[in-house]
């Protein structure tokens, strides 16, 4: 049934039927907000990237493959669009690119999976031992050094390096090789903005 439906919607929609532009709009808006704001922690911007999608799905709408879903397409273009958001305003560094090469991975992932790749990352960071997250967080999420770490909590930086370490190491054997990508959408854009506000 489902099926049926996505496919007369996406008839309707290369057709260039503006109620099935509504309908689409009205069924999708509000969850793709959501859905890019947790990976740019910036409203404003999710919206300008969900907008954006929008705008380019009714310019390109015959192009569109109505034998593929509807929800996928969306969730795939407001992601690729914020990678290319985010690659226009960032300078792209060596670690960077790393992450990249990461986050490439997951593009072709269900939007539904990595929502609950992101949610089991959440849940196995609470679960590391308390300074081992402590730590882990003070580095990804609050973008420390390892130095700066040492210095505030008065332990070696090895003591630092060790605690970090561990971490990956439980993080990776939870999530496998898409670990450092989810690690990027949760936490990558508050550690470039600290970095930007530093230079």
């Amino acid at each position: 049934m489902k099926n049926h439906k996505n496919l007369f919607l996406a008839q309707r929609l290369i057709s260039g039927d503006p109620k099935a532009y509504d309908l689409l709009m009205d069924s999708y808006y509000q969850n793709l907000c959501a859905y890019v704001q947790s990976l740019c922690h910036d409203h404003s911007m999710a919206e300008d990237i969900v907008q954006n999608v929008f705008v380019k799905v009714w310019v390109k709408r015959k192009k569109i493959n109505p034998d593929l879903s509807i929800k996928s397409y969306l969730y795939k273009s407001v992601y690729n669009e914020f990678i290319n958001q985010y690659r226009k305003n960032k300078p792209v560094i060596y670690l960077e690119k790393k992450y990249f090469e990461a986050i490439d991975l997951v593009v072709d992932i269900e939007p539904e999976e990595l929502e609950s790749l992101i949610k089991l990352m959440n849940i196995e960071i609470e679960n590391l031992p308390s300074k081992c997250k402590e730590i882990f967080l003070m580095n990804k999420k609050e973008g420390l050094t390892h130095t700066e770490i040492s210095e505030y909590l008065n332990i070696s930086v090895k003591t630092v390096e060790g605690h970090i370490t561990r971490a990956f190491k439980i993080l990776t054997e939870k999530l496998g090789t898409k670990m450092e990508a989810v690690l990027f959408l949760l936490f990558n854009f508050n550690k470039q903005n600290r970095q930007t506000s530093l230079r």
